[in-house]
């Protein structure tokens, strides 16, 4: 029974449900390199572990920023935003956090030298600018306005584009076009999830697009990249060697749509709000899920 609820303490620290954004990414990578002509089920599987440690990692430093800071303190908890609460329940220490986070970087980097050794070693520099996001992204990044790019490109499309090397040794331009998309919507995700937190956040010292805008304008700035990313999924097809069925990545729209209405009306109400923080996290799966199935198909 102990082992059970220490167990479920540490599910809920790493945010494990929040990791299955690190599995449609991966699967994404994975089904570009099949499309391609590539696959190795040993090497999928590895490279998926060192994604979602990396994402474990990313989770840990920002629980530890966010308790040292006072900004979990200050903040009302939603089901997506506002932390664990592990730290601030006591059920967690700050040095078993730390432990747990170095650990799970350090795993996530010797899973991707292997991959420098046996693809290649261009897969060092996204390795080196996921490691150093990682590491400095809450505690620095965070507060220099470049919170959401960073973590659009490092936990977005940086992992489609590495592992699709990882797995083929070769990179082409409708990769990189196709990587845009994830990346896009892993920064909708925090975009979005910063609308609850922005007066904490600001307390704490961090500088985001929602306090440097404010909700109102943020919440404009959240339904046109909505419209961008569908835009960008539409067109392409157009951009050479992209597969026709990406189009099925449409079926979202809907989802984004409503997304971006409820954002319109409710970017001062955080109780609304966590309906279209739902729809959005909902968005962001289904649509990465979708480029998956359209390059397996």
């Amino acid at each position: 029974m102990r082992n059970k609820r220490l167990l479920a303490v540490w599910l809920q620290q790493i945010r494990a449900p929040f990791l299955i954004l690190s599995v449609a990414l991966t699967l994404v990578g994975i089904a570009t390199a099949y499309w391609h002509g590539f696959g190795h089920a040993g090497h999928a599987m590895l490279l998926l572990a060192g994604v979602v440690l990396s994402h474990v990692a990313v989770n840990l430093f920002n629980e530890l920023s966010d308790h040292e800071t006072g900004i979990d303190e200050n903040t009302a908890r939603t089901p997506f935003s506002g932390g664990s609460g592990m730290l601030q329940a006591g059920k967690t220490t700050v040095p078993q956090v730390t432990l747990a986070a170095y650990g799970s970087l350090l795993a996530a980097g010797a899973i991707g030298f292997y991959f420098c050794l046996v693809s290649g070693w261009p897969l060092l520099v996204l390795m080196v600018c996921g490691a150093l996001a990682v590491r400095f992204y809450t505690s620095h990044l965070s507060r220099w306005l470049i919170g959401e790019l960073v973590s659009g490109l490092t936990l977005g499309s940086f992992v489609i584009i590495g592992v699709h090397f990882a797995l083929t040794s070769f990179m082409t331009l409708d990769i990189i076009y196709i990587a845009l998309v994830p990346g896009m919507l892993t920064a909708l995700l925090l975009f979005l999830n910063e609308f609850p937190d922005a007066e904490a956040d600001r307390r704490g010292g961090r500088r985001h697009l929602v306090i440097f805008f404010g909700k109102k304008k943020s919440a404009s700035i959240y339904a046109f990249a909505v419209l961008l990313l569908f835009v960008l999924i539409a067109a392409g097809p157009f951009v050479q060697n992209i597969p026709y069925t990406v189009l099925i990545a449409l079926a979202t729209l809907p989802l984004g749509a409503a997304a971006a209405f409820l954002t319109l009306k409710h970017h001062n109400d955080p109780a609304r709000l966590v309906q279209a923080q739902g729809l959005n996290v909902a968005l962001v799966i289904l649509t990465d899920l979708l480029l998956a199935v359209a390059y397996f198909l």
